[in-house]
């Protein structure tokens, strides 16, 4: 299938400067690049599309260039911020851009030849050239009329308590320059990014344009958001990124938050984050419409994003943890997997000495919270729906030490998301 059918299907172009853009891709032997922004010592679950389209890309025959920014980080983007981001070290991004480029790596096939990826750091020219050169060469391109004009600094300009520096100003200046250095030095005729991108990406293609004579395009995808209007990549409540690094984020963790994708953001995901063929996905938004108590849309999109980031073993790992969270498979976990399957439960220390000697099921409930007294404890044992481990109690039961699981935990569970961890001290 070509690129631009396959694109066309996924919903992946939100704007284009020239639509012959996505038949020169389906033919081949476009080299273009995406640049990721070293905030942070790891990329997250909302750069994954535009990681994605880069592969896209190579399998098409281009040649992608992942572009790390050492110097823009040094300054910021401003667009569509509501506050100016902190400015962070030469030492900070360089530590940020060595774990970048360990993950890049997974995505991208590096080996020489016509379509081999590139990993490039825009410090290598953004901080070596001349202040009068870069003026001189770029920036009399450029009206300040016309960088104003532009919605991701227009944006910021129209609100009276946050004002823009001329550091973040400057930001489009340097994105335009680095499309000219990656034309020049590599024959880039194309840049990618999210729709927020857009007249960043424009300054790029008009310098290029104006400096060498020739053509260059742009292609932005959508942003993807969430029910609540948060950027797609942040855990409940918005206050935590799902990190592709699995030291921040488990593959475990991943996968539970793609498993509670909301039935209207599936679809979108299943063909930004996947590779999935068109039918498959087909079947799974049929499926979703008639049946979404079964969640199969939001399994094969867990399984097959955490494979593409961790690997098919991490993958399979965590759908099995995922299923002992409600099985008695929970007792055949490794410790570290238990503890991750409920991270999210509360939970309390008890002496040894209590368990041993005992600990009747009504009382345990109560001690857990999972019941505010014992006939309410009753009640919920007579109603069937109380478990140790996963293992269903009635009312009359004893928990014992041969309970534990590892010699140290037990997860009491009343009905389906009622969970408490006994850790034993």
């Amino acid at each position: 299938m070509k690129l631009r059918d396959d694109w066309e299907f996924r919903g992946l172009v939100h704007q284009v400067t020239d639509d012959e853009i996505l038949d020169r891709l389906s033919a081949g032997g476009v080299t273009g690049y995406i640049g990721f922004d070293p905030t942070a010592a790891s990329l997250h679950l909302g750069s994954l599309l535009q990681i994605c389209l880069l592969r896209r890309i190579q399998l098409a025959g281009n040649q992608p260039i992942a572009l790390a920014g050492g110097g823009t980080g040094l300054i910021g983007d401003p667009s569509f911020k509501a506050t100016e981001r902190p400015l962070l070290t030469h030492e900070q991004l360089q530590g940020n851009i060595e774990g970048i480029k360990e993950q890049l790596a997974r995505f991208l096939d590096f080996t020489p030849g016509p379509s081999q990826a590139l990993l490039l750091n825009n410090a290598d020219w953004l901080t070596t050239t001349p202040l009068t050169d870069f003026l001189r060469d770029v920036g009399k391109h450029f009206t300040v009329n016309q960088m104003i004009a532009k919605d991701s600094v227009k944006s910021r300009l129209d609100r009276d308590d946050v004002g823009l520096s001329f550091t973040e100003f400057s930001y489009m200046l340097l994105q335009a320059y680095d499309f000219l250095r990656l034309n020049l030095d590599h024959n880039c005729t194309l840049q990618m990014g999210g729709s927020d991108q857009w007249g960043n990406i424009t300054m790029g293609t008009e310098l290029v344009r104006k400096t060498t004579g020739k053509s260059a395009s742009g292609v932005t995808s959508p942003l993807l958001l969430r029910a609540d209007g948060q950027k797609f990549g942040k855990s409940e409540g918005g206050n935590e990124r799902v990190w592709l690094d699995a030291s921040l984020t488990s593959p475990f963790q991943m996968h539970q938050f793609l498993l509670n994708a909301d039935d209207q953001t599936v679809p979108a995901l299943l063909r930004f984050f996947t590779f999935l063929d068109h039918d498959t996905i087909r079947s799974l938004d049929e499926a979703t419409a008639n049946a979404p108590q079964e969640r199969a849309a939001q399994r094969a999109l867990a399984n097959a994003v955490v494979a593409l980031v961790h690997g098919e073993q991490a993958s399979a790992n965590a759908e099995r943890a995922g299923a002992a969270l409600f099985g008695e498979e929970i007792a055949a976990l490794d410790e570290k997997t238990l503890l991750e399957v409920v991270a999210d439960a509360p939970s309390s220390t008890w002496s040894r000495g209590e368990i041993e000697s005992g600990v009747a099921i009504g009382d345990l409930l109560v001690r857990c919270d999972l019941a505010g007294s014992k006939g309410e404890a009753r009640r919920f044992l007579e109603q069937g729906g109380v478990y140790v481990n996963n293992v269903r109690v009635d009312d009359g039961a004893t928990i014992g030490a041969e309970s534990l699981l590892h010699n140290r935990y037990m997860v009491v569970r009343r009905g389906r998301k009622s969970l408490h961890l006994v850790m034993v001290g």
